[in-house]
Formats: C-alpha cells, sequence, structure tokens
C-alpha cells in the first residue's frame, strides 16, 4: 500500500474585487434601481466576494450602492473606522447585542407621542430610559397603552411607531 502525498496547501489569497471606474458610479447606481433581485445578488457576489444575504430588495440596493461608492472612491480611513468603533464601544461598552439593536428603534429622548383615545389626547414624554405620562415614569410604553385603556396593547402599536408597514 503506497501512501498518495498531500499536494501543498495554498494560502488562502485574499479575494480581488473589481476596480470600478468613478465614469460609470453614477450609470451602476441607476442600474441597481431597475435590476432584477437575481441580478442584485449575483451583483453582491461579484462586489462583496461572498453569498448575499436573505435581507429584502431595498437593502441589497443600498449596500450595493456604497460598496459601488467603496469601489470607485475608496472606503473609509483606517483612522476613520477606529474613531468609529471607538465611539461605539463608547455608547454600548462593548455589548455585542446592543451594537445588532438599530439605534433608530426608539425615539429621541425629548419626542413627545401624542394619541387620541377614548376621545381624549394622550401624551407621552419619551426620556433617556423610560417615559413620562401625566407626570409619571414608566419603564415601557405598553404599561402606558394598558393605563389609558385598561387592557393589554403593545405600547409600540398603540402610539402608532410600528405596525402598518409603508
Amino acid at each position: 500500500m503506497t501512501r498518495r502525498s498531500k499536494p501543498p496547501v495554498a494560502e488562502a489569497e485574499a479575494p480581488v474585487f473589481p476596480t470600478i471606474p468613478p465614469a460609470q458610479v453614477l450609470s451602476r447606481l441607476a442600474a441597481l434601481q431597475t435590476a432584477s433581485t437575481p441580478e442584485l445578488k449575483q451583483q453582491w457576489r461579484e462586489l462583496f466576494g461572498k453569498e448575499p444575504p436573505a435581507f429584502n430588495r431595498a437593502y441589497l440596493q443600498s449596500r450595493l450602492a456604497y460598496r459601488i461608492q467603496e469601489l470607485a472612491y475608496g472606503g473609509l480611513k483606517p483612522e476613520t473606522r477606529a474613531r468609529l468603533e471607538a465611539l461605539g464601544e463608547q455608547l454600548d461598552g462593548g455589548n455585542a447585542v446592543l451594537r445588532r439593536i438599530r439605534a433608530d428603534s426608539r425615539p429621541l429622548p425629548g419626542t413627545r407621542l401624542v394619541r387620541e383615545y377614548g376621545g381624549v389626547q394622550h401624551v407621552v414624554t419619551v426620556r433617556a430610559d423610560d417615559f413620562e405620562y401625566e407626570g409619571r415614569r414608566y419603564a415601557s410604553l405598553s404599561a402606558i397603552a394598558r393605563h389609558i385603556t385598561g387592557t393589554r396593547w403593545n405600547g409600540w402599536t398603540f402610539f402608532g411607531l410600528k405596525g402598518s408597514a409603508s
């Protein structure tokens, strides 16, 4: 029985991405609007060197638009990336779970949420860590909605912050 020697394993090479001439950027961005989803996914493979995520068409278009401009004009400088990461660490304390939560999912502190219910206008003020309604603090919008209606409600839906997709 003879042993076959294994061929030497080549070191993993960094993927090579196409260079996009700046003169082609506008036409490529416009073409994204009319491209089919399979075409967008193929462009993703070419421009990112990996399989596209299972997100919707709008997400693919926006990320591809950024990537086209990044390849044409260059990406962020390493110093800028480092600064952004440092700022992110300050905001979320290095907590990876918090980092994945969309920053725009909660209204900014000071925002006033207005809802008419039972012929009465109800105003809630968003605070940094809670909500204020009728001079009292509440941990959630659902608690306020329950106080107003006497039944269980999703507070985000009650105040019109989520629900009917636009």
